[in-house]
């Protein structure tokens, strides 16, 4: 994992110095909220409904367990004692007072870890495949390349002030697990027929109001250009994009209007100003980078077979166990999903817990997933049933991995202003209603998504099945979708976006209706079919009819 430099040390205790002292001239009224403002979100700190919400960057969802410690005890002392992971792979903070984030950030910045630019009209946190670097469907591992990105965009002066914010995606694998078509940049490193490493660039990805599976502008980019063709993209749109409104001022709007044919001309006009110049990555500064990703040594572990008559410990194998690239290593999915719990939330006790087992079993890392489970990526085979035992001590060995119970979720109305619509009561009552996990396991893979508000902080488009929370004259209603796919296998590796089947239902409907939707998949689907596979080949009209009962003529 990277370590700060002295340089990367100061830049970040800069910043908090700075912070400070903004926070105490706000405080005492001698600076304004507005001009208080863009320093105070460029530090992830917004005002929420009840109380700020502080966003603290996890660098491609990749933590050590002194970090992890770290957020534990500022959950204990800022906060009411629990942390919420974000789809982004960070973790966000709901209670903390104003008066205490310059405290927090200098906590933070103690461990190498920060909150710049988690908000703003600047590019965002650097996101990639949660299991890059022992996924065995790899290429390479992409976390030099995320690190590299990192270090470029950090306090990069000439997009820190873009139309909107931007967010930029790296993935390595054959299977998109990082939502990587949905970004306003997505590099997918590939090889070409001669063998050499570069990227087919994706622009114009998005979710929210208007959600766009971005358009490929560049079919192989040579590695060495990454930095100079990101350039290029933002020049372009810092150039064209819209800031007299905010609801159209992402770069998917502007591919949209341009067309990715004369968008990808213009950039590609751009990048010959840049080219081979000194934002050209040099084989030095790779390899300086990719050290700080290759250096462990993992030591010989046998492969072990398993008794398959321990129903349980099998049933989570098959669900939170993945494949490593490393044989007699396996990577473990910690569900943050049991029942009643807010998707994505872990209490001080269990943040600790899981920094601890990441010291005893998989060399003091942790990773963040998407999906806003917590990974403990090198766990040795012959230590599995150990782990397991621990885990389930503290409520993170729910065997429900990628099943209808494994809700995305955003904090929604219960503590976002930006909301039309709680999330989590939603999840709960979802999760109460399939509480039966021989049942779950017969339904298998089911991508449910929630959001409170067209944001898509839940990612609800590309959900298999998609929940929007929207407000009618004052109360809050749900609109329901069906066959989104964020580019994983279960989709065939297509991004899709999410159709909506119909008029919006209650919170207290939902739960029936999500029932009504499992029981038509049910009795349409074909001997080992998915749900996402049974949307795509029969359409949505068998499912929006056993939704909605047939209107009286």
């Amino acid at each position: 994992m990277y370590k700060y430099t002295q340089l990367d040390q100061a830049l970040v205790q800069e910043r908090v110095d700075q912070y400070r002292d903004q926070l105490t001239r706000n405080l005492s009224g001698e600076l304004s909220d507005d001009d208080f403002r863009p320093l105070r979100l460029q530090n992830g700190l917004y005002i929420q409904r009840h109380a700020p919400m502080l966003r603290v960057a996890i660098p491609y969802g990749l933590l050590s367990s002194v970090q992890l410690h770290a957020l534990a005890d500022i959950a204990h002392k800022y906060d009411r004692g629990y942390a919420h992971f974000s789809t982004r792979q960070n973790i966000q903070y709901n209670w903390p007072t104003l008066e205490s984030s310059a405290d927090i950030l200098q906590d933070l910045a103690k461990v190498e870890m920060h909150a710049i630019q988690t908000s703003g009209n600047c590019i965002r946190n650097i996101t990639s495949d949660q299991f890059a670097g022992v996924a065995a469907d790899e290429i390479l591992d992409p976390r030099p390349y995320c690190e590299i990105l990192r270090q470029w965009s950090t306090f990069h002066p000439e997009f820190a002030h873009l139309p909107r914010k931007f967010k930029i995606a790296v993935s390595a694998s054959k299977e998109d697990r990082a939502a990587t078509s949905f970004h306003d940049i997505g590099l997918f490193i590939v090889k070409n027929d001669a063998g050499e490493i570069g990227m087919r660039v994706l622009v114009g990805g998005g979710l929210g109001r208007t959600p766009i599976v971005g358009s490929v502008i560049r079919e192989f980019l040579p590695w060495q250009h990454m930095m100079s063709y990101c350039e290029a993209v933002l020049r372009v749109y810092n150039r064209h994009g819209r800031r007299d409104n905010m609801y159209k001022a992402r770069i998917k709007i502007l591919v949209k209007a341009l067309g990715a044919e004369e968008f990808a001309r213009q950039v590609e006009a751009e990048f010959k100003f840049s080219e081979n110049g000194p934002s050209t990555i040099t084989e030095a500064e790779m390899t300086r980078v990719r050290s700080h990703f290759t250096n462990r040594t993992y030591p010989t572990r046998a492969t072990v077979e398993f008794d398959s008559n321990d129903k349980a410990f099998a049933r989570w194998r098959e669900r939170n166990v993945k494949a490593h690239k490393v044989e007699g290593y396996n990577a473990v999915v910690l569900s943050l999903k049991p029942n009643n719990v807010a998707p994505g939330d872990a209490t001080t006790e269990q943040l600790h817990f899981v920094a601890d087992l990441a010291e005893q079993y998989s060399f003091g890392e942790i990773r963040v997933s998407h999906e806003q489970n917590l990974i403990l990526a090198d766990v040795a085979q012959e230590d599995l049933k150990a782990v397991w035992e621990a885990l389930k001590a503290q409520g993170l060995a729910t065997p429900n991995i990628g099943l209808l119970t494994d809700i995305i979720a955003c904090p929604g109305g219960d503590f976002c202003a930006l909301a039309n619509a709680k999330s989590i009561p939603i999840a709960n009552a979802i999760q109460n209603k399939f509480d039966d996990l021989d049942y779950l396991y017969d339904l298998g893979d089911i991508q449910l998504n929630i959001s409170g508000c067209m944001n898509s902080c839940g990612h609800h488009h590309v959900g298999h099945i998609g929940i929007l929370g929207v407000d009618k004259d004052g109360d809050e209603w749900y609109q329901i979708s069906l066959g989104g796919s964020d580019g994983s296998t279960l989709g065939g590796y297509k991004p899709a976006v999410a159709k909506i089947i119909g008029p919006s239902f209650s919170a207290a409907q939902v739960p029936d209706v999500i029932e009504k939707i499992i029981n038509t998949y049910v009795a349409q689907r074909t001997p080992g079919e998915h749900l996402i596979e049974t949307v795509q080949r029969i359409g949505i009209v068998p499912f929006k009819e056993a939704v909605y009962p047939p209107k009286a003529h």
